[in-house]
């Protein structure tokens, strides 16, 4: 099945958008090949604000409306717990949340591709059982056509570096708290404004672990001082790992 012949099977869509190029491309394609199109953005606190930002902002560009669910994920104590499964309850609660909002026309999309192995995450098991569909793995999408896709057709988001949740960064059954990930927001916040663009500060109570593409290893080396000084404020000890992402 190619993606045109996936919107002429499913015509009446609601994408779920996370506000990366993945998601991106794939209402892009909605946008262009399918009937009607829902869009809908949950904020937990699980995402730093910009990513509501640049999905706004894309949404803004092609002149469609973004709804936007507040959840205080916080109050979810199977999430919270960070057990291996917390990626499936997540998933679930915000799933369930959109699906809910769909009419029976209607069918959820995400944006897992072909490259995604799904055997791995948890949370995919929740898409399917909830009967989320995922067209650009269906139809064989991997990241390096997803990029080009959104290159060639002029999408804002197209090199944007991939941006997990800030969960992802606490240790498993290492309880998620406001405190640890505000802690890993702000740690992440000083990267981003010294301009590096593919990197991880991994939490690990009074320490942390800083994570940077080995490309970026120079730059780190001119601003460590810098990034030292600002992540003394959250941290005794900062390690940087030297195999790199």
């Amino acid at each position: 099945m190619n993606i045109v012949e996936f919107f002429s099977k499913y015509p009446n869509v609601v994408v779920a958008f996370s506000g990366g190029v993945d998601s991106a491309v794939l209402l892009s394609m909605a946008l262009k090949y399918s009937k009607s199109v829902k869009v809908i953005f949950v904020k937990t606190e699980f995402q730093p604000e910009f990513e509501l930002e640049d999905a706004k902002k894309f949404c803004d560009s092609q002149g469609i409306k973004l709804n936007v669910i507040y959840v205080n994920i916080l109050d979810i104590d199977t999430i919270t717990v960070n057990n291996p499964l917390r990626c499936y309850y997540c998933k679930k609660m915000i799933f369930d949340r959109i699906c809910n909002l769909a009419g029976e026309d209607e069918v959820v999309i995400d944006g897992t591709n072909a490259d995604d192995d799904v055997y791995e995450r948890p949370g995919y098991k929740a898409l399917q059982e909830l009967g989320v569909l995922s067209p650009l793995r269906i139809c064989g999408f991997t990241k390096k056509m997803i990029r080009e896709y959104a290159k060639n057709n002029l999408i804002s988001l197209w090199n944007k570096p991939s941006y997990s949740c800030l969960a992802t960064r606490i240790p498993v059954y290492t309880k998620i708290t406001e405190n640890n990930l505000n802690l890993t927001d702000k740690s992440e916040q000083v990267l981003f404004n010294l301009g590096f663009t593919d990197f991880r500060v991994r939490y690990a109570g009074e320490k942390c672990f800083v994570e940077i593409n080995e490309k970026e290893f120079e730059k780190m080396i001119v601003n460590k001082d810098k990034v030292r000084i600002a992540l003394n404020d959250f941290y005794d000890k900062i390690y940087l790992d030297l195999k790199g992402r």
